[in-house]
């Protein structure tokens, strides 16, 4: 598995999501399991956040890392709402309790809200300083937003990209490039499978003898410093999510792309889901 330092740590550029994990009490064993698996594969960093499932997220996760929480790099997000001097706090606690741990290893305000960002980055390092998180970032922020923030203390940015969603190439990945942050891609291959019924996605797919989702990711990650965070269950799936990291697009693979999903030639606003 290809690698990335991320705030001094090394973490694979393949990670596991957990959106609308906890949400089905009949998938609970099954998305347990899933994360399991998915360790074993090497996609040791997990993504998870307190609005998943409204915590029912972080409780899959706890379970999935109990007696393994060394080999986890554990990723948790703050709501919005929740991220004042004092929400901040209770939220992370409510959040290590879910997961059964001690620390989050980074620990990302999910979006932009009411407070200021000077209040939430002044709670998450009062965090950092009680060893309740180890590191902090931002999700959903644009190129405005991380330089109001102007925080070298953040070390990543996650937002949504793949071929559907590539606004971001035009000015967000390369700030984070220059500022060497690691963009972090939620729905790495896509929302509503759409694009894995792409035709020009599945004729790139057959030459490499891979499947329409390991070409999502092996585009995304084209860029050296992007991590992906696919979310997964079936066990086929987690394999197909681990071995897109040994996949290399050619420069007609990347035209095609560009031919059925246009790159950006002027700014955009930060899509999200």
């Amino acid at each position: 598995m290809q690698t990335i330092e991320l705030g001094g740590d090394s973490v694979p550029r393949i990670g596991q999501g957990t959106w609308h994990m906890g949400e089905d009490a009949g998938q609970r064993q099954a998305e347990i399991k899933a994360l399991r698996e998915g360790l074993e594969l090497g996609m040791t960093l997990i993504d998870t956040a307190e609005m998943y499932a409204e915590g029912g997220a972080e409780e899959i996760v706890g379970q999935a890392i109990r007696d393994r929480r060394d080999q986890v790099y554990l990723v948790s997000k703050v709501y919005p709402h929740n991220a004042s001097t004092q929400g901040v706090q209770a939220a992370c606690e409510r959040s290590l309790r879910r997961l059964g741990t001690d620390t989050i290893d980074l620990y990302l305000l999910h979006w932009r809200g009411q407070y200021p960002l000077s209040e939430t980055v002044e709670a998450f390092e009062r965090l950092r300083e009680q060893g309740k998180i180890l590191r902090w970032g931002v999700s959903n922020f644009d190129v405005d937003d991380l330089a109001e923030l102007n925080a070298p203390a953040c070390v990543t940015n996650q937002v949504l990209y793949n071929p559907e969603a590539r606004g971001i190439e035009y000015d967000l990945l390369p700030w984070q490039a220059q500022h060497n942050m690691p963009l972090m891609a939620y729905c790495p291959i896509g929302q509503g499978g759409a694009l894995l019924r792409n035709a020009t996605i599945q004729r790139i797919a057959d030459k490499h003898s891979a499947t329409p989702a390991q070409i999502a990711l092996a585009w995304a990650l084209r860029h050296p410093g992007v991590i992906a965070i696919p979310k997964a269950v079936s066990l086929d799936h987690l394999k197909q999510n681990a071995y897109a990291d040994s996949i290399r697009l050619d420069e007609d693979d990347l035209a095609q792309v560009d031919a059925a999903y246009a790159p950006p030639v002027r700014k955009q606003g930060l899509m999200m889901v």
